[in-house]
């Protein structure tokens, strides 16, 4: 049950934490409309959204952290501590009971991201807005790859993902 309840939190944690993002980014890329953008500036929206979907949405999200995310979330429910249960979204991002390396790129990449949201801040219009919209595309071409995968991890039986979590902190698991 209380594998469940921690699958279930680690799964909306998760949600929330790049619905919200979504969300903020999506009010920010929504005042372009009021501006009266140029030929160029249409080019370099275009080009950031294609970018930000391909790198982002799919080589970051889906070839990457969706397939694990949705793992540790299954791996939530036959392996919960009471640890795992409080920090469960924590967790299924990969920033406890995972290997070093995991836990170093993934905290990396967490200063990275909050040093570049720091540096667009500061961005004029329209060119905030325009890389606001790129992220907004990664972001939710990511939320929606990690809930079909997620959804795979629980109702396919092809699923074959790792939840990387150290092979001590294995407990058996009844097979899929």
């Amino acid at each position: 049950m209380l594998g469940r309840i921690a699958a279930a939190w680690g799964l909306v944690g998760v949600c929330l934490f790049l619905a919200s993002a979504i969300f903020k980014l999506a009010i920010i890329s929504w005042q372009l409309v009021a501006i009266e953008l140029e030929l160029y500036h249409w080019l370099v929206m275009l080009l950031w959204v294609l970018f930000m979907g391909y790198y982002e949405g799919y080589q970051g999200f889906q070839k990457g952290f969706s397939p694990r995310v949705a793992a540790r979330i299954y791996f939530l429910v036959e392996n919960v501590t009471y640890k795992r249960l409080l920090l469960a979204p924590l967790f299924c991002m990969g920033f406890f009971d995972a290997e070093r390396r995991r836990i170093i790129f993934i905290i990396c990449l967490s200063i990275g991201i909050i040093l570049l949201v720091q540096v667009v801040e500061h961005m004029p219009m329209p060119w905030r807005g325009i890389m606001d919209v790129g992220v907004v595309v990664g972001l939710s071409w990511g939320l929606i790859s990690m809930l079909v995968f997620t959804l795979k991890a629980f109702f396919s039986p092809d699923f074959n993902y790792s939840a990387e979590v150290p092979n001590r902190q294995l407990r058996a698991v009844a097979g899929k």
